[in-house]
Parts: C-alpha cells; structure tokens; sequence
C-alpha cells in the first residue's frame, strides 16, 4: 500500500498562504496552472480539503476561480451544521486577509510539489506497461511522461492572427494614458498604454519628482486609479505637490491661500469612484517583491491600479546578488514590466542621472530621436525635464564608490564622491572637494 502524499511537511502556513493565492483575484495565471493538478487529498486539515475540492468543483463546472463572496455563498448552501459553518466562515475570512509575502515561494513550490505527483503518476502507468510487457506501446509511454512534464505549465497559446482585429485597425488601438506634459505625450503618442513603463532619467534636484507627481495627477483627473509610490519625501509633501496642480497655486503660497486650495480640492476630488493612493516605503531593503505582495493587497481589497508611479527606481533593490550595479538595476526595472504586464498597468518612474549610466539607457537626441547614452556626442541636444539642453561634456563610464547623504527632514540621496551640490551664492561642492556634516544644500522643493 502506497503512503498518503500530503503537504503537511511544508506547515500550516504555507498551506494557507497557497489556498490563498489560489483565490487571490490578481493571480489567475498561477490559479489556472494549478487548479487542475491540485487536489484536495494534499492536504490534511479536513477544512483545508473542503475549500479546494468546493474550488475545483465551481472551477470544473464554469471554467473559472470562484470569488471569495461566491466561495461563501456555496458554502452557506452546502454546509448545514451551524457551528461548522461558522467555523469554515472564519478560517476563510482568516485566509482571505493574508498578505503574503513570500508569494513566489509559495506559488513555484506548490507547483512543484503537485507537478512531481502528476510525474509520479504517470511513472506509475509507464512501469505498469512495461512490467507487462506491451513493448509495443513505446509511444505511449513517451506520450505519457511528456504529457506529465508539461502539467502546470503556463497556458499561453498565443493569439490567432484573425482574433478581434477590429481593435488592432482602431484609430489608436494603444489608448494611451495622457502625462498632462506637452512634450512627453508628443513623443510618446498621447502617453504611454497598458504593460508599457516610462523611465525619467535626470540628475538630482531637477524635478524629478515633480514631473511623476503631475504625470499621476492627470492619470487621476481622467478618472484613472493611480498609485504613487515615494522612498524619499513624505506623503504629506507629495499631497502639496498635487495640491499645487490642481490650483496652479506654487508650493510656497499654498498656505497662504489656503482657502481657495481648499475649494479646488474638493472640486477635484469630490464625488469621484477612481482613487489616487500615495505609499511610502523605506529607502533601504525594499524589493520589487514587496512592491508586488502590496499591490495584489491592494487588488484585492477592490483597488486596480491603472497607472503606478514608482520614485524612483534607484531605491529597489534587486533579490539577486551581482557583480555588478547595472546587472541588479536591469534585473528590477524588468521585474517592474513584468508586473506591468502581469496586472495590464502603465508605469511610470526615474533614475537619478548625476551618477554613471548604463551604455544602452536610451535617450531622446534632438533631429535623431531616441539613441542610446553611449551614441550621444559633445553638441548633441538632449531633452531634458526642461526641454532640449546642449551635451556639452561627455564623461567615460566608471566604477566608484556611492555614498548616502540624509538631509535633516529625513530625506536621502544617493551619490558619487564627484556629484556636486549646489549650496548657496551659484558655488557647487561635492564629497571630494569637502561637502561635510553640517552644510546646506539647495534642494528642490
């Protein structure tokens, strides 16, 4: 007699952070690979096998994942004992609110593990045939352990060349979400559409910030959802920001009129079933991972980003350790697309460029249009936040130390001993030439 296969050597936790991910409403690629090969006999809480196998019933009969308040609802019909049904309402309200953070560890060990079943399956039927000597089913042996390997896999068929092309001959089949900024939206086409990212490279103190904030603003105005997520300044300042584009008032006098801000406020936001969220999170240790656990959270707690800002990117570290700081910077911002594709958002970020960049970072070179960084040549102009400026130095790419500067409102840079800052009277100084504990900088606002 075989031994009962189960995951119970995997723990309680991890059960429960897997039936949630199943249910989860943002993970229906990792639902649709594995509801066919899990099953309720993995697990050994009986409560835990009820879920999954009402799951898999709902999903074998309307080909799709049940939502949490339709879970409930056939549980409310099929249980009849009160006390039991109580007790199933609680442990699915205690696995519905679960952020789980180890999400991908979760979701490629469960495959693994209901993948090397289906494997030990099929072997099981391949040794059947072979101990009884049909050698003439050879194919269909080959065909059975093939069709074992590719359980799970991600169902991705392509698309038919023929399917829906109404939408591909509109007139803009991209429907791209407008930034507000001129100059953007014309060389981006009216803006960036669904799965596409945006990078705004810059150097310090030249507004960075200031141009995701009005790129958020006017996704929000159009009746987008929007998620503004900031390392460096506070929400409250990232709010005055928005503030000031919604009234036109500067950031300097908004206390001032304070009343009519106010009044404008209110017209903007009053009324409106989209949302702007602004997160901050901290500066240091921070993954694309955790950025993705706090978005599916938000997903499903009913908000669907249509657009994210992340500001800016520099301040994500990559999970994986590299020689060097390019490679690991590669590795977020395609993490980043990934989840912009994965969840259909635009995403918009920057990169501090007072540092040394990358020799492929594209930029947009006046009468050329966009090259890469290392093609661009002393006389070129570049665009900038504030129009095209003349390339009038062009310095060799080179590894240096990076060092953190905290200014006394709590906010941190990133930079190179030879950045320089401006610090008062039109004179710059740097690390190397004596930048000390102590001195103001010029920052913007």
């Amino acid at each position: 007699m075989k031994k009962k296969v189960t995951m119970s050597h995997l723990g309680y936790k991890f059960q429960v952070e897997l039936i949630n991910q199943i249910l989860h409403p943002a993970n229906k690629k990792f639902a649709d690979r594995i509801i066919d090969i899990i099953h309720a006999k993995y697990f050994e809480n009986e409560y835990f096998r009820l879920i999954i196998a009402s799951v898999k019933d709902y999903h074998e009969k309307f080909e799709k994942i049940p939502t949490w308040d339709t879970l409930e609802t056939i549980f409310r019909i099929e249980i009849k004992d009160q006390v039991t049904r109580d007790y199933v309402f609680e442990l699915v309200k205690e696995i519905r609110d679960l952020e789980v953070k180890d999400w991908e560890f979760v979701q490629e060990n469960s495959l693994d593990f209901c993948r090397q079943q289906e494997l030990i399956k099929a072997n099981d039927k391949v040794y059947k045939i072979i101990e009884d000597g049909d050698f003439d089913r050879y194919e269909e042996c080959a065909e059975i352990l093939k069709e074992a390997l590719s359980v799970g896999a991600e169902k991705d068929d392509g698309i038919s060349i023929a399917e829906n092309f109404e939408t591909v001959l509109e007139q803009d089949f991209r429907h791209p979400v407008p930034t507000g900024i001129s100059g953007i939206d014309n060389l981006t086409d009216g803006g960036l559409s669904r799965g596409e990212l945006g990078v705004i490279l810059a150097p310090y103190g030249t507004g960075k910030t200031t141009i995701l904030t009005k790129i958020a603003n006017t996704a929000y105005n159009m009746g987008y959802n929007v998620l503004q997520i900031v390392f460096e300044d506070l929400p409250d300042v990232i709010r005055r920001k928005h503030a000031s584009c919604w009234s036109g008032i500067e950031l300097n006098n908004l206390t001032e009129e304070k009343e009519e801000v106010l009044n404008v406020i209110k017209e903007q936001t009053q009324g409106k079933e989209n949302d702007l969220i602004i997160r901050k999170f901290p500066s240091e240790g921070i993954t694309m991972n955790d950025i993705k656990s706090y978005v599916r959270h938000l997903i499903s707690t009913g908000f669907k980003p249509d657009l994210i800002v992340l500001d800016y990117i520099d301040c994500v570290e990559s999970t994986r350790r590299y020689n060097d700081e390019w490679s690991g910077e590669g590795n977020v911002m395609r993490a980043f697309e990934s989840m912009l594709y994965e969840h259909n958002m635009v995403g918009w970020t920057a990169v501090q460029g007072n540092r040394c960049v990358s020799l492929d970072t594209e930029v947009v070179i006046s009468g050329k249009g966009v090259v890469k960084i290392k093609d661009v040549n002393e006389g070129d102009k570049i665009l900038t936040h504030d129009g095209y400026k003349e390339v009038t130095t062009k310095f060799p790419i080179e590894k240096q130390p990076v060092y953190k500067i905290t200014t006394k409102s709590g906010k941190t840079i990133k930079v190179s001993a030879k950045h320089e800052f401006p610090i008062g009277y039109g004179k710059l100084k740097s690390i190397k030439t004596g930048l000390k504990v102590g001195d103001k900088l010029l920052t913007k606002k």
